[in-house]
């Protein structure tokens, strides 16, 4: 085969071109990876509008990740944002809860947060990023979800890189991130991964308390996805006298299914009265010796106190953005019960490791675990998503990636 000097420059020039991508991007270009040039995201650009606006995918540098987004689960949190910008983030990239494939990596990147090696083609999950230089920090490195000026991806403003958040193709892990290959998980455990630790977080706090035992009678008020996973965690710890309470009798129906011997719609009851007497009657006329307060009510937060038998407990796990007061009566409620009460603020990247046991230990012992997602949406749909989402017409609604 003869070469000429014209096919000689052609060639040098297409080796230079594929040396300097190597040069910048510490491996192939994207493009020579089969990585498109351009990905999409859906962005909150204004209340209740969402875009899918297009950009160029930047470079990764040795210490960063590009992710293959497969799926996210949508979270309360960003319904409120959704609605009315209550962080001021917008515009922001929604969507905290995701998983993905990663398909590019830095050469500084081996192991994932809990040590374990990662490469091209593994799955895995993100969590906070604390900052490492606030009080807390520094001084409890094991409290780090009090962190002052922690991140997450999912709630950062928009900025250069534009691929922060889980809604949308692809995702960029930067460095100091905490993250945790799950590759052997299915895509659906995976999705149940960021709020089952949500709760893990708040079981964990619950049980400083020492009043979780396998004869207490633990009572869950609220039955959406939060509430639903809290139940399969005690579930899975032996314990066998749940209580679900709620309004909604196909989230009853699935709290059944999770393990509660009890369910009780409040919307049956005339009064408050009627239903604090339901609850009594199935804990031996005391009320519960632990509870678990799911729900974002000010006056279901108020209520809650009212089922906890003297000497009992309360964990306060439904709270993340602000709703209001609620009212209680110290006297009543805390002081003459002498109730211990624990808060619980989303988790750390020690609850995860727990998390990934307390998924399969449900998925061993036959709890429907992954029927908790009941809606799933493409990207272009997460406007929808939202829609029936605050509508409350499902569980766990998912926003799943038609194009992986």
């Amino acid at each position: 085969m003869e070469v000429n000097q014209i096919d000689i420059e052609q060639i040098i020039k297409q080796v230079l071109s594929e040396m300097t991508g190597k040069a910048q991007n510490g491996g192939a270009s994207i493009k020579s990876q089969g990585i498109p040039e351009s990905g999409r995201v859906a962005v909150l650009a204004a209340a209740k509008n969402i875009e899918i606006k297009e950009y160029k995918i930047p470079q990764i540098n040795e210490d960063e990740i590009l992710v293959k987004v497969e799926g996210c689960g949508i979270c309360g949190t960003d319904v409120h944002e959704y609605k009315g910008d209550p962080f001021g983030l917008m515009p922001v990239v929604l969507g905290h809860e995701g998983t993905g494939e990663i398909i590019k990596i830095g050469k500084n990147v081996t192991r994932d947060s809990a040590g374990k090696a990662v490469t091209v083609g593994d799955r895995i999950v993100t969590c906070v990023m604390p900052c490492g230089e606030c009080s807390v920090c520094l001084n409890h490195p094991e409290k780090t979800n009090l962190c002052e000026n922690s991140k997450i991806y999912g709630l950062m403003p928009d900025d250069a890189y534009h691929f922060n958040g889980w809604f949308g193709d692809y995702l960029i892990l930067r460095k100091g991130s905490t993250f945790f290959n799950v590759s052997d998980m299915n895509l659906d455990l995976r999705l149940l991964i960021e709020p089952s630790a949500v709760v893990v977080h708040a079981v964990e706090r619950a049980k400083t308390t020492g009043l979780l035992k396998f004869n207490s009678h633990v009572l869950i008020q609220g039955c959406g996805p939060i509430g639903l996973l809290l139940l399969a965690v005690i579930r899975t710890m032996g314990i066998e006298n749940i209580i679900a309470v709620d309004g909604d009798e196909n989230r009853l129906k699935m709290a059944r299914s999770l393990g509660a011997t009890h369910t009780i719609n409040f919307t049956k009851y005339s009064s408050f009265d009627e239903t604090l007497n339901a609850v009594k009657q199935v804990t031996d006329g005391l009320g519960a010796n632990f509870a678990f307060q799911c729900t974002g009510s000010p006056a279901a937060a108020s209520n809650v106190w009212k089922f906890v038998r003297r000497g009992g407990g309360l964990c306060e796990v439904g709270f993340f953005v602000n709703n209001g007061d609620s009212k209680i009566n110290p006297h009543f409620d805390i002081c003459n019960k002498e109730i211990t009460v624990v808060g619980s603020w989303v988790y750390t990247p020690q609850d995860y490791a727990i998390t990934f046991d307390f998924l399969k230990r449900a998925q061993g012992i036959g709890l429907p675990i992954e029927k908790l997602i009941t809606h799933r949406f493409t990207l272009e749909q997460l406007n929808t998503a939202m829609e029936v989402n605050m509508k409350q017409e499902g569980i766990k609604i998912v926003y799943v990636n038609d194009r992986f």
